[in-house]
């Protein structure tokens, strides 16, 4: 937690952090320079000295104040003082970059790179930050290009791989996104099992959309080998409807939904997605996932139906069915049962109550509701981040974390 915490100060504070260093690392050659007797006047020495901590020191003080444009002023300052210092451009470019000014920051990390004076690693260096600066300006082809540039040069690059991991998965390269997982996997010594496992089911649903279903039952079985995550299990299910193996698919349904009864709604969801196949065989899968609804709706497990999800995703199934008053009866027994239920179930309930005519019972209800009404945004939100959308996803769009996805019933 403390480290997260470290991680996040360093992302908010990034410039200053990058202003201070840069005047240490200043200080650091001016004392080489002091010890190794380079070709100029002490007093000539002391005066570029002099000079660059004053700019460093005034940049630091605009970067604090959030004064950005200020703050490159001065690091121009600086270069036109003493174009050898390398940490005033690489100040510099991050500036330009943090500021929205790609192009300025390309040119300035491209310089860096044709420089014919500077080491090995000051060049990597170089090439990581104009890799950088594509990825943020949005040029994804030439930030992936230039992400394996590094990599070619040193393939210990963590973070480098983690980018490509991240590209690849946002543009939906599955192929790509898993070898480099398992290339992070090797270099941080970290278990990606359950992100990898995610990404095997992305391209097996693909697979699965276009009716490729053998294709689709091999990158599953993949997926599984490295992790039963939720994901891979929905599509198991998704592929037992299609198969014909109602059996199978009726344990797995119970499996899940006991596991993760949260899930419940989002499980029906995901298996109404269809494919981009044949005509016949959409029909099958269809006739085939309604037997299947049909045996939840049937469901009578106590365990089961003490979790308010399931007892929402009855209700709604029913009703979708035209079945108001055997809804109601799902409904009504749970409330008799549960005497604080949330808002969401009493705004079911009042909805149930209304649609029946129950006037005089759902006005008292609708009291009850009224009184501690919390209106919920979104069906869904991330836990870790906080992103909320109505959209199911797998991999949070904000944070990019896999399997954070959790509900809330809209009222």
């Amino acid at each position: 937690m403390n480290f997260d915490l470290l991680i996040n100060w360093l992302q908010e504070h990034l410039l200053a952090v990058i202003a201070v260093v840069s005047m240490l690392v200043l200080f650091y050659h001016y004392l080489i320079e002091k010890d190794t007797g380079v070709k100029l006047s002490k007093r000539y020495r002391n005066s570029i000295y002099e000079a660059q901590s004053k700019v460093f020191l005034n940049a630091t003080q605009y970067l604090i104040s959030g004064n950005k444009d200020l703050a490159i002023k001065e690091f121009l300052n600086a270069v036109d003082i003493n174009r050898e210092t390398i940490e005033t451009y690489f100040a510099l470019g991050g500036l330009f970059r943090s500021n929205g000014e790609i192009e300025k920051a390309i040119s300035i990390h491209r310089s860096l790179i044709a420089r014919e004076n500077i080491n090995e690693s000051t060049r990597l260096r170089a090439l990581k930050e104009l890799a950088v600066d594509f990825d943020k300006g949005g040029f994804v082809d030439k930030a992936i290009e230039t992400y394996k540039d590094v990599l070619r040069i040193n393939r210990d690059q963590y973070e480098v791989i983690q980018s490509l991991c991240r590209i690849y998965e946002d543009i939906g390269e599955w192929d790509q996104a898993y070898n480099y997982r398992i290339m992070l996997s090797k270099v941080g010594h970290e278990n990606q099992g359950e992100t990898i496992s995610h990404i095997l089911v992305q391209k097996a649903r693909a697979h699965f959309e276009k009716g490729e279903f053998s294709k689709c039952n091999e990158d599953l079985d993949d997926a599984f080998r490295f992790a039963p995550s939720v994901s891979a299990k929905i599509l198991r299910l998704r592929l037992m409807i299609q198969g014909g193996d109602l059996e199978g698919g009726k344990s797995l349904l119970l499996e899940l939904l006991k596991e993760h009864p949260m899930y419940a709604s989002f499980i029906f969801e995901s298996l109404e997605e269809g494919f981009r196949g044949a005509e016949e065989l959409k029909d099958e899968y269809f006739t085939r996932f309604k037997l299947l609804r049909d045996f939840f709706l049937d469901i009578d497990d106590a365990e089961l139906l003490a979790a308010p999800s399931v007892i929402l995703s009855k209700v709604r199934l029913l009703k979708s069915d035209g079945k108001t008053g055997s809804a109601y009866e799902v409904m009504n027994k749970w409330m008799e049962k549960n005497k604080n239920p949330s808002e969401v179930m009493k705004a079911e309930y009042v909805k149930l109550l209304i649609e029946l005519e129950k006037t005089s019972e759902a006005m008292v209800q609708t009291k009850k509701l009224l009184d501690g009404l919390h209106q919920s945004l979104t069906k869904h939100f991330c836990r870790e981040c906080g992103y909320n959308s109505d959209e199911i996803f797998w991999r949070c769009p904000q944070c990019h974390q896999w399997e954070t996805i959790q509900f809330r019933w809209k009222v």
